[in-house]
């Protein structure tokens, strides 16, 4: 209960913070709801809906070490049902991201499975089968502010697709910075065959990222692409631009993901983190806005002791030591 308020609260705030419109908010689930004017009801339903499960074992946080220390793995682990996203990986999802969010030692995340051949397969439907109309919505709507949670995460994320990224799998994916996936990956939104919509940014995030003709097709249709055509996707703005930033060998998606993790993670932590804030909210806003929001975030580093120390390791001609500080 603990863990879930804190949640609660701290995606409240990030919506309330006007510098970054962005952040998610569970008034968001609740303003959706054109139906109930009872915020207690809906909170109270989103709060049992989330809690009534037992503590999480299938979202595991690892946090690595030595050289390598900086950098967290979050692994899914439900090979049962192919880490289909219901109650229980939805409760660990928002408990483990929130986590991460709280750990000032955090420099980049990796979120992977443990399963072999799949990332995440989507929707848990026999659970959904379970539910009513409201329970589904709630559910939804908690899934949807739970991806938009780790999409405005403050550190860069990355996405390691091996096989299946289904529905809510590939809409996770999505709400990564980057994503790395095998050459036997296979990502897709097929909602549309089950007579609904992608319901947790999938209809928003694919189209900002290959651009609006090709994500209607692949919603429209709900085709699946493997990890080649993922990579060269020829998109309406940028000709060379993809779903995935790398494809490689089945089985390697890890190894390549891992050495972006160590090479941001050599970076100055603070900088990193400004670039995503001022390339997340800058794409919003109109250019004079955008370079000012550059401006402001690039002011925020020239206090800070890991610039002093950048600069100093380049006249000493050795390898920076950085300290978030």
């Amino acid at each position: 209960m603990v863990a879930f308020r804190v949640f609660a609260r701290s995606v409240t705030r990030h919506c309330v913070n006007k510098s970054k419109p962005n952040q998610p908010s569970l008034s968001l689930i609740i303003s959706r709801n054109p139906k109930s004017n009872s915020h207690t009801w809906q909170y109270q339903s989103l709060r049992n809906l989330i809690l009534e499960s037992a503590p999480s074992e299938i979202v595991k946080l690892n946090r690595l070490s030595d050289v390598d220390s900086g950098i967290i793995e979050v692994r899914l682990e439900r090979p049962g049902a192919k880490n289909a996203i219901g109650k229980d990986m939805l409760r660990g999802l928002q408990g483990t991201f929130e986590a991460i969010k709280r750990d000032p030692s955090a420099n980049v995340v990796l979120i992977c499975s443990s399963v072999p051949r799949v990332f995440c397969a989507g929707a848990d439907l026999k659970e959904r089968k379970t539910m009513n109309p409201s329970e589904v919505h709630l559910f939804v709507s908690s899934l949807r502010s739970t991806f938009s949670f780790l999409e405005a995460l403050h550190l860069p994320t990355i996405a390691v697709i091996e096989g299946a990224a289904l529905g809510g799998g590939l809409e996770m994916a999505l709400s990564c910075d980057l994503r790395i996936c095998g050459e036997d990956a296979v990502l897709g939104l097929p909602e549309t065959g089950l007579a609904i919509i992608p319901g947790a940014g999938g209809t928003q995030r694919l189209p900002r990222l290959v651009g609006k003709a090709v994500a209607k097709e692949l919603i429209f249709t709900g085709r699946k692409i493997g990890g080649r055509d993922a990579l060269s996707m020829v998109t309406e703005v940028h000709a060379a631009a993809g779903l995935v930033n790398y494809c490689v060998a089945a089985g390697e998606a890890h190894l390549k993901a891992l050495e972006i993790a160590r090479n941001i993670n050599q970076k100055g932590p603070i900088a990193v983190r400004m670039a995503k804030r001022a390339i997340d909210e800058g794409l919003e806003m109109n250019m004079v806005s955008a370079l000012a929001l550059e401006e402001e975030c690039y002011e925020q580093l020239l206090n800070t002791k890991d610039r002093l120390e950048g600069l100093a390791a380049f006249a000493e001609k050795r390898n920076p030591r950085y300290t978030g500080e």
